[in-house]
């Protein structure tokens, strides 16, 4: 059967299907957002004050050299996704250029990042709507938030869509309201503010790197989990309208995001307000926004962190219900979570994530003070893994076309395999900060648990005869599977 078959016979829609049987129902200006509220979440708005504390100034470059990091990632990912865009991405590529084993590994890894993190950003929601409504138990905010994304995921990938452009619409409009407010009180010096604006905040309190280079590099582990979440888009490839196009715009873009999102937006912050008046667990946001003295400052910071939570979790549920049916088609999970319903969505795979993200809720009601800080730590490494066998696996697809055993893509990543070899080194060198850090280092151990359950998850499936699936490739070769098989063991 031809995967074009096995689409029409999946859910009786061939007109719009995609080679898996997915609707392409993402519009270039929804892929577009999605890609941009990748790269700004709760760790921009929360999490860099914490990181300002430590670093002072310099907190700006490791922003940067963190940023340039992730675009030598996606670019990989973006030659590896014209080369064959499928939804499976990067488990797709793991499991094609290294072996089974490892798309095994990234798919249930990949899924566990997104399973916790949405537990985590639930629960941050809860938090957030606790602010304005303290009567509220944490744990019914939590439920509440579950179940309407939860129904906005199986509805369609179009509605999908739709809600995660407007919660990056809100996420941009703030951060450039802030850099415009922000520029304003440097030129004009208005506003409580204006006496002690100037850029040379950035340098002469104590200097560029007040406590050192060595705390300053410290805060690199912080500043790349920042940016999880730009992968996502590669997630969205079975389902963008017209992926030879919107994928390399979105990506292509990336580098202005970060120079405005992050750089731009923390240099004009630290330009208007001293870093030393920054400290962990507030937001630069909101303490700029109070400095200057905009009403209810505290109010609208609110509302854009918990618009940047329900975002991710959104993102969350889309990504690991097409995760699973990947693994599903590949007989690594089992094979009713490989089904779409009507509309074309992994409903099956929405609703085990979804379930499991109620873990979060549970966590609310049992230890609401705590619940945050038990399952973020879990996503550290997940995002590590995922990050290196993008890149492992865009080397080898390289030496792959060198060789000429495979196409070249039609958008190749500058610098070729070089800039992959130098990611992957400085996530290399990320992964022994946080060893080196007492209270990053549970993520590792945590980490060492989730490998041992993988492996043997994995000699379970060998045993019973699976695991093979239907990209059994020769990783010395880099041949990948059959087009034609791609989305033979999807149909019901």
């Amino acid at each position: 059967m031809t995967s074009a078959q096995v689409a029409r016979h999946d859910d009786g829609h061939g007109d719009e299907a995609s080679e898996e049987g997915y609707q392409r129902g993402l519009g270039s200006r929804q892929v577009q957002m999605i890609a941009i509220g990748g790269a700004i979440g709760v760790g921009l708005f929360m999490g860099a004050g914490a990181n300002i504390a430590k670093a002072g100034p310099s907190i700006i470059l490791m922003y940067a050299l963190a940023g340039l990091v992730i675009f030598f990632i996606m670019r990989g990912l973006g030659e590896l996704l014209l080369y064959r865009p499928v939804s499976g991405s990067f488990a797709e590529y793991a499991r094609e250029f290294l072996g089974p084993f490892f798309g095994f590994v990234t798919g249930w890894t990949y899924w566990l990042m997104w399973i916790v993190t949405g537990m985590a950003e639930l629960t941050a929601a809860a938090i957030y709507i606790h602010f304005w409504f303290p009567a509220i138990p944490q744990w019914v905010s939590a439920l509440v938030f579950l179940v309407v994304l939860f129904g906005v995921n199986l509805i369609s990938v179009k509605i999908f869509g739709e809600v995660e452009f407007w919660f990056s619409m809100v996420k941009v409009t703030a951060i450039i309201g802030m850099i415009v407010i922000g520029l304003g009180v440097l030129t004009l010096g208005f506003s409580d503010a204006g006496d002690t604006a100037a850029v040379g905040n950035l340098w002469q309190h104590d200097g560029i790197f007040p406590n050192g280079i060595g705390s300053s590099l410290m805060t690199l582990q912080g500043v790349m989990f920042a940016y999880l979440a730009v992968e996502l888009v590669g997630v969205t490839a079975g389902e963008s309208e017209n992926p030879e196009k919107t994928l390399p715009k979105a990506i292509n873009t990336l580098p202005w995001r970060i120079v405005i999102f992050y750089v731009g937006a923390l240099s004009v912050i630290l330009a208007v307000v001293e870093w030393t008046e920054f400290s962990a667990g507030e937001s630069p946001f909101v303490h700029a926004f109070s400095k200057i003295g905009i009403p209810l400052a505290a109010g609208i910071v609110n509302f854009v962190v918990l618009t940047a939570a329900l975002s991710s979790c959104n993102s969350g549920m889309y990504s690991t219900g097409r995760m699973l049916r990947d693994l599903a088609a590949n007989a690594e999970a089992p094979r009713a979570l490989g089904r779409l319903n009507a509309r074309r969505t992994p409903a099956a795979g929405i609703t085990l994530s979804a379930t499991l993200m109620g873990i979060g809720v549970v966590l609310n009601y049992v230890v609401p003070e705590k619940a945050f800080l038990y399952v973020t730590s879990v996503a550290t490494a997940a995002g590590i893994w995922t990050w290196a066998m993008i890149l492992i696996s865009h080397i080898r697809y390289r030496a792959a076309v060198v060789a000429g055993r495979l196409p070249a893509s039609s958008f190749p990543a500058p610098g070729g395999s070089l800039c992959s070899w130098i990611a992957l080194l400085f996530l290399g060198f990320v992964t022994v900060l946080i060893a080196l850090d007492g209270d990053a280092r549970v993520s590792l151990y945590v980490g060492a648990g989730w490998a041992v359950l993988l492996v043997i998850g994995w000699a379970v499936l060998r045993g019973r005869g699976r695991g093979i699936g239907r990209a059994a490739v020769d990783a010395g070769t880099g041949r990948g599977p059959e087009p034609e098989r791609e989305t033979a063991k999807t149909a019901p």
